[in-house]
């Protein structure tokens, strides 16, 4: 039995996925490492195979024409034969050492006739240049060593929540509930995150550093210049998941809560990037978006718009944008994304 599969999306990662492969392997028989090549021209497709043919029980390779991040990670997720189901991306990687107690708690609740649908773990921002690497825990808001429900989570800190990096879903769970990313499009991690939250109803927290989360490439999507480039990919993405529930109709309070939390997360990084954006333009853009989500939901749009979230990025005028700008770098020193 496979007790995880990891899907590494690739495209012309033939420099770097080396390292993401390594970090997966010593968990041996008990995962699948489903390499998925997303249509790429340089080596990655041969680095592929070689691994396919060294290890031949551990390793899986999807050859597909190129549809993008979300589409290889759906690729991967029809190919994955696991009970549980993670992705890393190809310049990324995981630890060791977290890895065989991830395994081995998941062994543990095999053994106990249990599952959960969602496991999560600790992440860290391996920044270039950082000399302090920022550790991303739930200690303080998830109950740890045992099984629990939303009932028992508390509220998350900004900077603190659930992303593709920190969580494992349980994989027949992903295709029950027919987890489809869009194709071509960046920043679907976030929709891979939040489209499976009303189908989780067991969890479990495991207190690792688990995920290493590289970030200092020039051409990653969470560079600034990108984002700055690819806005208009940030709005679908953050329109997608305004559009995904009527989140009134969601009974559990504070996984409605949760989710309020994260769309304001969605509307803060949209309209900060358009702020800096530094057009006419993108600003029309900004307030069509808080539009938007008003005429889809206006008891979430006031909820969103009234906190402290909301208030800071529709600070008035040219001050109250550089005020805006200056909240979104103080937050970005003190956690290190982009």
């Amino acid at each position: 039995m496979k007790y995880l599969s990891v899907t590494i999306p690739c495209y012309n990662s033939a420099k770097y996925m080396d390292k993401a492969i390594q970090s997966l392997l010593p968990g041996g028989e008990d995962i699948e490492i489903i390499i998925v090549n997303d249509g790429s021209s340089d080596k990655t497709l041969k680095i592929a195979k070689q691994y396919k043919k060294e290890y031949p029980t551990i390793i899986k390779v999807v050859d597909k024409e190129n549809g993008g991040h979300g589409d290889a990670v759906n690729s991967g997720l029809a190919y994955a034969s696991g009970k549980y189901f993670k992705v890393v991306d190809s310049d990324d990687w995981v630890d060791e050492e977290a890895l065989k107690k991830i395994l081995g708690k998941l062994h543990e609740l095999e053994n106990n006739g249990k599952e959960v649908d969602m496991f999560i773990s600790n992440y860290v921002y391996e920044k270039v240049g950082a000399e302090h690497k920022k550790v991303i825990h739930y200690r303080n808001v998830l109950p740890q060593k045992e099984i629990f429900t939303w009932k028992e989570v508390v509220r998350f800190h900004i900077g603190q929540y659930i992303l593709m990096h920190s969580v494992i879903y349980r994989t027949e769970l992903l295709k029950l509930c027919q987890l489809q990313l869009p194709r071509h499009t960046f920043y679907v991690d976030n929709i891979y995150v939040y489209y499976p939250l009303p189908h989780v109803r067991t969890m479990y927290y495991l207190d690792v550093d688990f995920y290493r989360y590289f970030i200092g490439r020039d051409d990653q999507s969470v560079n600034e210049k990108n984002m700055i480039k690819r806005i208009d990919q940030q709005i679908f993405v953050t329109k997608t998941m305004i559009d995904m529930y009527s989140l009134k109709k969601i009974q559990d309070k504070r996984l409605k809560n949760y989710m309020i939390n994260y769309l304001a997360i969605m509307m803060t990084v949209s309209s900060i990037i358009l702020i800096r954006c530094k057009t006419s333009e993108a600003l029309e853009k900004k307030k069509e978006l808080w539009q938007y989500l008003k005429k889809k939901d206006f008891r979430i749009y006031r909820k969103i718009r009234r906190g402290i979230l909301g208030q800071t990025m529709n600070l008035p005028g040219r001050s109250g944008r550089k005020i805006s700008v200056l909240g979104y770098q103080m937050a970005r020193r003190i956690w290190g994304f982009n």
